[in-house]
Parts: C-alpha cells; sequence; structure tokens
C-alpha cells in the first residue's frame, strides 16, 4: 500500500471526525465530565507506560549494542513505543485502543513483525533502494 499526500489527508481528516464521534457519542451515554475523566486518564496511564515501556527498549538497545549485536529489532520496538505514546496523549478512544496495543510487548511483537515483513517484500521487489558513500 502506497501512502500518498491525498490518503494522508484523507486519514489526517476523517481520524479526528470520528474520534470526534466517538467522545460526543461516549459524552451522551455517561456525562461529559466522565468523558474528560476517562480521557485525562487515559493520557496519564499512557504516558507513564509509554516511558516505562521506553525504558525498557533503551535498555534492550543498549545491551544489544554492548554485545556487539545491531538492534535493529529494538529500535523497532523504540519506534512502536514512541508512536504508542503520541497516540495515547492524543484525545479519542480509537487513538487510545491503537496507543495501548502499540505499547504492550505482546501486540508490539506482531507489528514488528509485520514491519519486518513489510520492508523485506520491498528489499526483495527492489522497491527500497539503499546509497552509501566512502567519505572516510
Amino acid at each position: 500500500m502506497k501512502l500518498t499526500f491525498g490518503k494522508l489527508l484523507l486519514l489526517f481528516t476523517i481520524v479526528p471526525f470520528v474520534e470526534l464521534y466517538i467522545l460526543l457519542k461516549l459524552a451522551n451515554v455517561t456525562s461529559a465530565g466522565i468523558t474528560l475523566l476517562i480521557i485525562v486518564i487515559t493520557g496519564i496511564i499512557g504516558a507513564y507506560f509509554a516511558k516505562h515501556q521506553g525504558r525498557a527498549v533503551i535498555k534492550n538497545i543498549q545491551y544489544e549494542s554492548n554485545n556487539g549485536h545491531m538492534p535493529g529489532n529494538e529500535l523497532m520496538h523504540g519506534l512502536c513505543v514512541l508512536i504508542g505514546g503520541i497516540l495515547l496523549v492524543t484525545p479519542g478512544i480509537i487513538t487510545d485502543l491503537f496507543g495501548f496495543s502499540l505499547l504492550f510487548p505482546l501486540t508490539r511483537t506482531i507489528y514488528v513483525n509485520f514491519i519486518k515483513k513489510y520492508f523485506l517484500k520491498k528489499f526483495e521487489t527492489g522497491s527500497i533502494n539503499f546509497y552509501t558513500s566512502d567519505r572516510f
């Protein structure tokens, strides 16, 4: 799937409207105060969990680097934790669910494996090119 400007624009306009619709429906079912409380609590819990998972990922990156291994897997986990943390501080139910799924190690591994397969396929088809320079 190729992400074009049009698809990204559509994503960044539709998702906030869907989030707002869900939050308004939730406020109608419960109350505005409870809805705001849910937003604040998920933001606080998400920030704490992202910080905790981020530290664990950094520790794993340092361990792999110190043992002479390339920490590629751990870097992808770090990217997932970063994106998950950003999604969790963004108000909304869908972004919170997706953000939490990026922070939990079990589900994060599924995303990392998907990303690896995606890039492996791109390498095999020649869709990704790397350019190097020996300036040393």
